[in-house]
């Protein structure tokens, strides 16, 4: 169960407790579902009771037992507490099973992995100056919401500069609108977009437009070109990269991350053809049939265990969230959301891939293990490239 899933799974609920007159207060449209925080309780919390009590005019904790009651027995959901004054906080079942549902998301969507429809009904329109920060801004917000179902039409000030275009920038119209439109205004970049080319090149005036909030002045030094860890461009792609080239070194050993694959190693010279076959196998191929995508992850030399390697969990948390990260930086017209969520994703990958290689090394025979982390390590560069484009940067396979 991902987040999106469980929040369906309390708003459902809610709809369940008021059509049955257990709760009287009006469905709200969506219910937001969070990470417990450190020392709190369960795997997910959610303030909802809360926000129910006063329209409902009953106590918030009155409210939470009345929804734990209705969640606690939803499949995926393990436990159910009621914390603090009404928070209702939910430790899920089988966890791996999340983690496959996370993957198998990621696999069968690829880049429009948290693409939705949660914004289909909206129709927007909005306005900004003839500024190049203004202008990516509003187009990439105009991503965003698109991304998400919405409709977006963009008009600037007045005749655009010819030089958006190597940006990637469109507008639909220009002049003074006959009505007011809400406006994207970040802080001037205080250039032009034909210096900042000629100086940076597009993919790098795009991330340093777009990372800093837009209420920040935005840094457009020549160390977005630096090709080094200290530059959280290059760390993302250099990171999307890295995943695709294990992708390919998988390949060379005769391996991939796909369902069925059957793990056999192409042969080397002098290597036994029937060695890491058989019955060896057997415990992990039974348990990978029971799922439907990437199975859980495993130490190498270790029988399947439905818990993943320690340093994967950040990462998959991560993959869990962006879905919720992109519709939040839509909904609040916020590029640098997705940016930020982008280095995080970046980090975390590195940090498995150090700690849990993908491939096998020197006579290692690839495993079940190594096809579980390709996996992982496969949704990370995915997620990595739908964000990077819906900010209109490339993402090279080489780099």
């Amino acid at each position: 169960m991902t987040p999106a899933d469980l929040s369906r799974t309390v708003l459902h609920a809610v709809r369940r407790a008021v059509d049955e007159n257990a709760l009287r207060a009006p469905v709200p449209a969506r219910v937001r579902v969070e990470r417990t925080r450190p020392g709190g309780s369960g795997d997910y919390a959610c303030a909802v009771a809360l926000q129910l009590a006063g329209p409902a005019e009953m106590p918030a904790l009155e409210v939470a037992r009345i929804l734990r009651e209705r969640v606690a027995a939803e499949p995926g959901i393990g436990r159910v507490e009621i914390t603090g004054p009404g928070f209702l906080s939910f430790t899920l079942d089988a966890p791996s099973d999340s983690d496959l549902g996370v993957l198998h998301a990621v696999r069968e969507q690829g880049i429009a992995y948290g693409h939705g429809g949660a914004l289909r009904d909206e129709i927007l329109q909005f306005h900004h100056a003839r500024e190049v920060r203004a202008a990516v801004t509003a187009h990439a917000v105009r991503r965003l919401l698109v991304s998400q179902g919405a409709r977006v039409r963009i008009s600037c000030d007045e005749a655009g500069d010819p030089e958006w275009s190597r940006l990637g920038v469109t507008v639909d119209a220009y002049g003074t609108p006959p009505v007011p439109l809400p406006r994207i205004r970040p802080v001037p970049a205080g250039t032009t977009a034909g210096e900042l080319l000629e100086r940076l090149g597009a993919d790098a005036v795009r991330w340093g437009l777009l990372r800093p909030a837009g209420h920040d002045r935005a840094p457009l030094g020549d160390d977005l070109l630096v090709q080094g860890e200290a530059n959280p461009l290059f760390r993302v792609r250099y990171a999307h990269a890295r995943a695709r080239a294990l992708t390919r070194g998988a390949a060379a050993l005769g391996f991939t991350s796909e369902p069925g694959d059957s793990l056999e190693p192409v042969a080397h010279e002098g290597a036994d053809p029937t060695a890491h076959k058989g019955a060896a196998l057997a415990p992990y191929e039974s348990a990978y049939a029971a799922h439907t995508g990437a199975e859980p992850l495993a130490h190498a030399a270790a029988t399947p265990s439905p818990h993943p390697d320690p340093p994967a969990r950040p990462l998959l948390d991560l993959l869990a969230d962006h879905p919720g990260v992109l519709l939040a930086a839509a909904r609040h017209r916020a590029p640098d959301r997705v940016a930020r969520q982008l280095e995080a994703v970046a980090h975390a990958f590195f940090d498995f891939h150090d700690s849990c290689p993908p491939l096998p090394s020197g006579d290692e025979k690839p495993s079940a293990a190594h096809r579980s982390r390709l996996a992982l390590a496969e949704a990370a560069g995915t997620v990595l490239a739908g964000g990077l484009s819906l900010l209109g940067i490339s993402a090279p396979a080489h780099l």
